[in-house]
């Protein structure tokens, strides 16, 4: 029979969840209670206590009975209410003071006598609702009381900052926080880097600015997290001071913050959100990596970009439904870790969350980087697969302020739907004339109901500026023009025009001939036209010096031959429109004056 009992209960306990079962997590059932309170107060002979009492925010409990009440063996006898009551006896020595803003509420007593040891309840509406703290009331008579537990009240999935400070003496002494258990004070997180596993990712601790100070911020709190702490300097049990925490969990507006955990592939990007409270729309956001020795801050509300992350990721944030969005594009194995979206608001909630960087193929292909001269063409490309094919596309400018949306057109079609033929479904990015300030990062990326998605990054580099050379892909300003189209011609400036004119008045043609070329008739004539202008001068010479032989008395010094046009008018004929190859073809003459 008790081994048929044994196997009952083994089988029970399996059926428990695993945090009900250890010991060191109290069952959800023992913190329901939403009102809280200090374990234990104590006062002084003839001197006063003060006990604070929390309770949820919420319009019913704003105005809903507050009370002080000590408990009997059934019944709990109201000492002092919010309504007005005061029992006898305790007229004159007890008040109770509501904060509804807050969610706190005050009870004070004075002229305390031994008589008031004992179990009393702060509680909320009713006597017998059991929404109620039990608070022990001791009396000593002195010199001195024990130093209570700081009370922190924190929402369920919220987060807590909690300061201790011990001096000057304790500035170089190890700093930590442990939490008690039945088997002494575990520890949590010290200044050494030692972080629990159940802690790791939301959890800092953080040297203030006074000697001997310092803060815990724990995030994403859970049942399992409510409990005693002790925050200390030097080694539990062993040397140095401690504080004691008290800290509750309590179920109420409880703000989505959706998976914990987000994959992310290598190569890929990955879309955090992450919610925030009403009460933090005009505060500052900003998400930060987490690590043992603090949270390292990556980009915030304000516009600021860590160097290591610039052009990969984006904030946005969303008044209207209070969320913040993160991007982070270009992922690497580096970037696995946790992280926090925060804001500079001290009740607000701080979100962790971890991120896993995955294997894969990201759904986003294109080049990522593209180079292009000022006032050439560039086209920035990014394709995406079959089931992104219904989803909004777009192209942005990365700024540290945000990427703002550029305009995109879709290759894909309609009617290719059917047949999903992912190598035609690309956005594109056109620039018609590239300009110094194009240069910079590009996202495209996608959106479904207004929800983002993947995206990724792109850098156009631009290069030029100047015409070098005889290259002619450079862009002079306002002043200079941009290289046409591939197989067509470029004509010549007027002014250009003007001046060989002027220095060469007998040349009629510019001539814009392909780098390589065939030789034809026009080369033939031009060869004939040669020749025969070398026969014509050689006949002239002669003539002249016969003639000079015969008529020797009439010889006249005529001085040198002149001419107005000089070998500088050719040397430059290249940057009129000549080329190099003496072959050209009659269709690519461009007439460009007469005599």
């Amino acid at each position: 029979m008790s081994i048929l009992a044994f196997l009952a209960s083994a089988f029970l306990l399996s059926l428990l969840p695993a945090e009900a079962a250890r010991s060191k997590y109290p069952p959800k059932s023992a913190i329901l209670n939403p009102i809280f309170g200090p374990r234990e107060v104590s006062g002084l002979l003839d001197g006063s206590v003060t006990v604070k009492c929390f309770y949820p925010q919420t319009t019913v409990n704003k105005h809903d009975r507050k009370y002080w009440c000590r408990e009997a063996t059934r019944s709990c006898h109201t000492v002092v209410s919010s309504n007005g009551y005061v029992a006898p006896g305790y007229q004159g020595r007890v008040a109770i003071t509501d904060f509804p803003d807050q969610g706190v509420f005050l009870v004070n007593v004075s002229g305390l006598a031994l008589a008031d040891r004992g179990s009393y309840r702060c509680g909320l509406g009713l006597n017998n609702r059991a929404l109620s703290f039990q608070v022990k009331l001791d009396v000593s008579e002195g010199p001195n009381v024990p130093e209570e537990a700081e009370l922190f009240y924190v929402e369920l999935q919220g987060s807590v900052t909690i300061t201790c400070s011990f001096g000057q003496d304790y500035a170089s002494t190890r700093k930590y926080l442990c939490k008690m258990e039945k088997s002494g004070c575990r520890n949590i997180i010290d200044t050494y880097g030692k972080v629990d596993d159940e802690y790791a990712g939301r959890i800092l601790l953080s040297n203030e600015n006074t000697a001997g100070s310092y803060s815990i911020m724990i995030t994403q709190l859970g049942w399992q997290d409510a409990g005693l702490y002790l925050c200390g300097a030097g080694v539990y049990g062993e040397s140095g001071e401690t504080k004691e925490v008290d800290l509750h969990v309590y179920e109420g507006t409880d703000v989505p913050q959706g998976k914990h955990t987000v994959l992310g592939v290598k190569g890929g990007s990955v879309t955090i959100e992450c919610h925030y409270d009403a009460k933090g729309r005009n505060s500052l956001k900003y998400w930060c990596k987490w690590r043992k020795n603090g949270c390292s801050r990556i980009i915030d509300s304000n516009g600021f970009v860590s160097d290591l992350y610039e052009g990969r990721v984006a904030m946005y944030d969303n008044p209207q439904n209070n969320t913040l969005t993160v991007i982070l594009n270009r992922l690497a194995d580096s970037d696995s870790g946790y992280y926090w979206c925060m804001t500079n608001e001290n009740r607000e909630k701080k979100t962790s969350k971890e991120l896993k960087i995955v294997d894969g193929e990201p759904s986003l292909t294109g080049e990522e980087e593209v180079e292009a001269s000022v006032g050439s063409p560039a086209q920035l490309a990014c394709s995406y697969p079959c089931k992104y094919y219904s989803y909004e596309k777009y192209w942005c400018k990365w700024t540290r302020n945000g990427c703002t949306p550029v305009e995109a057109s879709d290759q894909s079609h309609a009617e290719l739907n059917v047949d999903c033929d992912k190598d035609n479904k690309t956005i594109l990015l056109n620039f018609d004339d590239v300009a110094l300030t194009d240069q910079g990062w590009y996202w495209c990326g996608v959106k479904h109901k207004g929800i983002y998605g993947e995206t990724k990054a792109v850098q156009l580099r631009v290069s030029g500026g100047e015409l070098h050379g005889e290259s002619g892909r450079g862009f002079h300003a306002a002043n200079q023009t941009p290289l046409p189209p591939a197989g067509r011609e470029m004509l010549p400036p007027r002014p250009l025009e003007e001046v060989v004119l002027a220095r060469v008045p007998r040349r009629r043609h510019v001539t814009a001939a392909s780098p390589s070329c065939s030789a034809g008739p026009s080369s033939l004539v031009l060869a004939l036209v040669s020749v025969g202008g070398v026969f014509l001068i050689l006949a002239t010479v002669f003539a002249v010096y016969k003639y000079r032989q015969i008529k020797r008395s009439d010889l006249v010094s005529v001085g040198s031959y002149l001419t107005n046009i000089s070998m500088s008018d050719f040397e430059s004929a290249k940057e009129y429109g000549a080329n190099d190859n003496a072959c050209m073809k009659g269709t690519q003459e461009t007439q460009i004056g007469g005599d």
